[in-house]
């Protein structure tokens, strides 16, 4: 087979997670080679929510896959917007990492934060969960990568961040979190701390490749937390929170959904044999989420 041409993101995270992939193909056989691209998530200060949220951080990936500049694109599966892309196949979701989100705030505990703390997240959904939890809360929007963040804590900017413990643990940094939040209270993103391996539709040879690294379990967790975010019409930069596990073929959903009266927690649980079965379990879960008020 042809060496295989591995697009990125630029981001430390992003190269990190990508030479991991990398890494993973070689130790199956095959020669990789990475290719950095830009996209407009990295280059834009702005928060998400005004330079459109869902797919800035995959547009480039997914125009260089199509253009056959690159044969795979590496994303966050949490950037990857729910609706399908012409011409291209989520080929894997290999092994989830932690998907909890974690607090940084110079070893003290959310709990522990005095009234009136700043703690920074560029999340919506990060921020109606610390509001939920702690009214008292400053939120402040933050935007930048993961060093950029923690600085704003280390020179006294803020009292806290919230990030996702993959990315800190990727990163060899997941001992610097202060807390590693439950989620089933503070709810991760859909799909937060997999990865997605993502190439043309009709390249059979790298489907092929990339199927080696697929992990049913959690393409099966993963395919319901996004039918929540689909179903809800939402997308990454909505304050919705999914998370699914699954035990003895019996799969656990939790979902929070912020809104103008506060959020919407839901759980559910049932059997579920296949990825369809996931689907309409998310399916119903949303409806409900989306029809009733808070808890």
């Amino acid at each position: 087979m042809r060496p295989l041409r591995l697009g990125t993101r630029r981001s430390l995270l992003a190269t990190t997670q990508s030479g991991w992939a990398a890494d993973a193909l070689r130790r199956t056989g095959h020669e990789v080679e990475l290719v950095e691209i830009t996209t407009h998530g990295d280059v834009s200060k702005e928060p998400l929510a005004v330079i459109g949220g869902t797919g800035v951080f995959v547009s480039a990936l997914r125009d260089a896959l199509l253009a056959g500049t690159v044969d795979l694109a590496v994303h966050s599966l949490k950037d990857l917007p729910t609706a399908p892309a012409a011409g291209l196949v989520l080929a894997a979701v290999p092994q989830r990492e932690d998907p909890r989100d974690v607090l940084v705030a110079a070893g003290r505990t959310l709990a522990e934060l005095p009234a009136g703390a700043r703690v920074g997240t560029g999340s919506p959904r990060r921020r109606a969960l610390l509001l939920d939890v702690r009214p008292d809360l400053d939120v402040v929007a933050v935007r930048g990568n993961v060093d950029t963040r923690l600085r704003m804590v280390g020179d006294g900017r803020l009292d806290g961040v919230v990030l996702a413990a993959a990315g800190l643990n990727r990163l060899g940094r997941l001992g610097e979190a202060s807390e590693l939040l439950d989620p089933a209270g503070f709810v991760p993103a859909p799909g937060q701390g997999a990865l997605a391996l993502e190439c043309r539709a009709g390249d059979t040879e790298v489907r092929t490749a990339l199927a080696a690294l697929e992990s049913p379990a959690d393409r099966l967790a993963i395919a319901a937390e996004r039918r929540v975010l689909g179903a809800l019409e939402a997308g990454c930069s909505a304050p919705v929170g999914a998370h699914a596990t699954s035990s003895g073929g019996v799969l656990t959903l939790v979902v929070a959904v912020g809104g103008l009266d506060g959020l919407v927690r839901r759980t559910t649980s049932g059997p579920v044999a296949d990825e369809a079965a996931a689907v309409a379990l998310a399916s119903r879960l949303a409806a409900a989420s989306s029809a009733t008020g808070p808890d």
